[in-house]
């Protein structure tokens, strides 16, 4: 059985447009659909759209959040920089906090981001 987006979700983007697609290769998304669609089982809200970087990368990793290390059983390929990936929303706001915000494709970040961090910042940060 696969598990889909819930569809009393809304589908829109930070912008109140429709949510773009984040990545396809490697495939990303709480759904693993390419998209950072969310429902109320994501309790790790994976709605923005993150290009890795080298700094970010291993701030996750030392915060506990190893995106480096493929985990094959789960269907992780294991992150390098420049790839796209949907992370939790409190993660990327632990990041800016701390200073390792990676960037962000603004078109496929969702709109629930915005209950977490304001329209102004993210976009500060969109690529």
């Amino acid at each position: 059985m696969s598990i889909h987006p819930d569809p009393n979700i809304n589908r829109l983007n930070v912008l109140g447009e429709p949510l773009s697609s984040c990545c396809f290769d490697p495939i990303t998304g709480y759904f693993r659909n390419g998209f950072c669609h969310t429902a109320t089982t994501d309790l790790g809200q994976h709605t923005v759209c993150a290009q890795m970087t080298s700094e970010f990368l291993n701030y996750s990793q030392k915060v506990g959040n190893d995106l480096i290390t493929p985990f094959p059983e789960a269907g992780f390929p294991g992150l390098k920089p420049g790839d796209f990936w949907c992370i939790c929303v409190t993660r990327w706001v632990d990041a800016y906090q701390d200073g390792y915000a990676p960037p962000i494709k603004i078109q496929a970040c969702h709109q629930a981001a915005l209950s977490y961090v304001p329209l102004d910042v993210l976009m500060d940060y969109a690529v």
